[in-house]
C-alpha cells in the first residue's frame, strides 16, 4: 500500500465529495464567500468567463471559469446535463503557482453558492423591515435559497412556498419550516420573492407583487426560459444582475423586456456595484427591486475555495 508523507499530503489535490462539501460549508459560510466575491469583482480583481455549452448526443456539457486574484484562487466548473440528471465538478487552482488544490463534486456547492447570491441580494436590496420570504418552486435549489436568505437576513420570520406538485410542496415545507401557499399569488405577495423553477414561461406576474418587494429570479438561465413577465420589469425601480455580459446571452427575463422596449440594458446594473457602495439600489421601502441571477463562475471559485480551506483545516476529503 502506498504511504504518503506529510509534505505530499499538503501538496496533493484534495477530492471533496458532495457529502464533504455539505459537512464543511454552511449557508452562512457561502453567503460570506459570495459577498466577498462581489467585493473582489468591484475592485477589478476578478476575471469571469460566462458559461458556454457544448452539444452532446442527448444533453449538454457546460463550462464556466473565473480567476479571483485577491482571493488567490482560479477555477472552472464543468458539468454535463441530461434529461435524467446532471453531474457537476469544480477544479480549484492556485492563482499564483501551478498547483491544483482541489477537485470538488459541485451539486451541493452550486446550491449553496446560488442561494448565497440571493442572500447577498436580500441583505443589500430588501427593504429594511422585510420579514417574509415567498418561494415559487420547491426543488433542490429552492432549499438553498431559503437557507441562505435566512442566514443573510435574520429579520425573515415567515416563509411561504408554492409549487405545482402538492407532494413536493409538503415535503419542502416539512424540510424548511415553510408554510404552504394556497396559490402562487400568496407566495408572490411577500417582502422577498424568489423564483427558482424550471418553467419555460413566466411564473410571476408583476401585478402580484406588493410595494417594496425584492424579486430574486434564480431559475432560468438558458436564454429561452422566463420566470418574470414584462410587468415585473416595468414596475421595478431598480434592476440588477450578476453579470451583464452573461445576462445578454442567458437571461430571457431581461433580453425579452429589452427587445419589447420595457427595459434598456443601460438601466441594468450588476450586484457588485451595490455591494461595493457604488450604486445605491433601493431608494425607498416602496420600491420594487429585481435581482436576476444566472450564476457565475466567480461564485463557484469563492465557494469552492471556502470549502477547500475548511476541509483542509478539518481533515475532511481525500488526497488524490
Amino acid at each position: 500500500m502506498q504511504r504518503w508523507t506529510n509534505v505530499e499530503l499538503n501538496t496533493m489535490p484534495l477530492y471533496l465529495t458532495e457529502a464533504d462539501v455539505e459537512a464543511v460549508l454552511s449557508p452562512a459560510d457561502a453567503v460570506d464567500a459570495v459577498e466577498a466575491s462581489f467585493r473582489h469583482i468591484a475592485a477589478g480583481q476578478v476575471e469571469n468567463r460566462p458559461r458556454y455549452r457544448l452539444g452532446l448526443e442527448e444533453g449538454r456539457l457546460a463550462v464556466m471559469a473565473a480567476a479571483d486574484l485577491e482571493l488567490g484562487y482560479a477555477g472552472a466548473k464543468v458539468y454535463s446535463a441530461f434529461a435524467e440528471g446532471s453531474r457537476f465538478c469544480v477544479l480549484l487552482f492556485d492563482a499564483r503557482t501551478p498547483e491544483l488544490h482541489a477537485v470538488i463534486e459541485a451539486d451541493a456547492l452550486g446550491r449553496l453558492r446560488t442561494g448565497a447570491a440571493s442572500g447577498v441580494a436580500a441583505k443589500y436590496l430588501a427593504k429594511p423591515e422585510a420579514a417574509s420570504l415567498g418561494v415559487i418552486g420547491c426543488g433542490w435549489q429552492a432549499r438553498g435559497q431559503v437557507d441562505a436568505i435566512r442566514a443573510a437576513v435574520p429579520g425573515i420570520e415567515r416563509v411561504v412556498a408554492w409549487c405545482r406538485t402538492p407532494a413536493r410542496l409538503a415535503e419542502f415545507c416539512k424540510a424548511t419550516g415553510a408554510e404552504p401557499a394556497e396559490d402562487a399569488r400568496d407566495a408572490a405577495a411577500q417582502d422577498v420573492v424568489v423564483t427558482i423553477t424550471t418553467s419555460r414561461d413566466p411564473v410571476l406576474p408583476g401585478e402580484w407583487l406588493s410595494p417594496g418587494a425584492l424579486v430574486c429570479a434564480a431559475g432560468a438561465n438558458n436564454g429561452r426560459s422566463r420566470e418574470l413577465d414584462n410587468v415585473v420589469l416595468a414596475r421595478a425601480v431598480f434592476v440588477c444582475c450578476d453579470s451583464i455580459e452573461q445576462a445578454r446571452e442567458e437571461s430571457a427575463d431581461l433580453i425579452e423586456p429589452v427587445d419589447a422596449g420595457t427595459l434598456d440594458w443601460l438601466e441594468v446594473h450588476e450586484l457588485h456595484e451595490v455591494v461595493a457602495g457604488d450604486v445605491r439600489g433601493r431608494e425607498s421601502s416602496d420600491d420594487i427591486v429585481v435581482f436576476k441571477s444566472n450564476g457565475i463562475a466567480a461564485w463557484d471559485v469563492a465557494a469552492g475555495a471556502a470549502a477547500f480551506e475548511r476541509a483542509r483545516e478539518q481533515g475532511v476529503g481525500t488526497p488524490v
